[in-house]
């Protein structure tokens, strides 16, 4: 995880890592916006690519994770392959990365989830229905979105653990307990999940917005619907992460 002691990590230090993350999706998502919808990237009987079956974008995340897995990228608790089975092993050092969470923490990668919202939700809603041809470019701006949500959602281990930590004789009855709805309560800040939002949406107006030197004209103009990357928080987001957080609790005392 971040580099820190293992005793140092706090919540204001998540917190912290959790506001950057919120750029790096948004500006993900603006990235991906400059391409039409695209479809052969997603079609199988387009590629005919020999020895694959599978699409494109497929095609395309599995190449990618693998040289990133012979360069060490998923030796880092914080990264969660899309296609972690026959992943090659890492040919670099391996860096030794403070151990922050339970063991535990390595069985939870809920990425098909992740893959099937991104393509079947969250994409058609803030495209253009199209095709330019950038396929190849299409999906590496995909790959780019889905790593970057991922990476936000299953920091929710870390989130559990120093909360976990904070407050354990709060939450130890309920994870002996196998307690989802009391655990779900303890996670829950309403008031801190609405900033979240109202603060996701102001960064895609910021970061999206046309800017024309002398000319106001497109003034309310977003490259990204805040609207969508507000809902995206709204529905996913915060969703799923709250499920790696329980998922991971319900573990922390094996």
């Amino acid at each position: 995880m971040a580099k820190a002691e293992h005793n140092n990590v706090t919540l204001r230090m998540v917190r912290d890592s959790l506001i950057r993350q919120e750029d790096t999706i948004v500006y993900s998502l603006i990235e991906r916006a400059r391409f039409p919808l695209n479809p052969p990237t997603y079609d199988p009987s387009y590629a005919s690519i020999p020895g694959f079956s599978g699409s494109l974008l497929e095609f395309f995340v599995k190449q990618t994770e693998a040289v990133q897995a012979k360069a060490g990228r998923y030796d880092n608790p914080e990264e969660h392959p899309f296609f972690p089975d026959n992943l090659p092993p890492s040919l670099v050092p391996h860096y030794k990365y403070p151990e922050v969470l339970h063991p535990a923490a390595m069985s939870i990668n809920i990425n098909k989830l992740i893959w099937d919202m991104y393509f079947n939700k969250l994409l058609p809603s803030f495209v253009s229905p199209g095709d330019d041809g950038n396929y190849a470019l299409t999906a590496a701006r995909d790959l780019e979105c889905l790593q970057a949500i991922s990476r936000r959602i299953h920091y929710g281990k870390l989130v559990a653990e120093v909360k976990f930590r904070d407050e354990r004789k709060d939450y130890e009855p309920a994870i002996r307990a196998q307690d989802r709805f009391t655990l779900t309560n303890l996670l829950t800040f309403t008031n801190v999940e609405e900033e979240v939002k109202k603060r996701v949406a102001k960064k895609a107006m910021t970061f999206g917005q046309e800017v024309k030197l002398g000319d106001d004209g497109d003034k309310g103009k977003y490259k990204v619907d805040p609207v969508i990357v507000s809902g995206l928080y709204a529905d996913w987001v915060i969703p799923l992460t709250k499920e790696v957080e329980i998922d991971y609790l319900l573990r922390r005392l094996d």
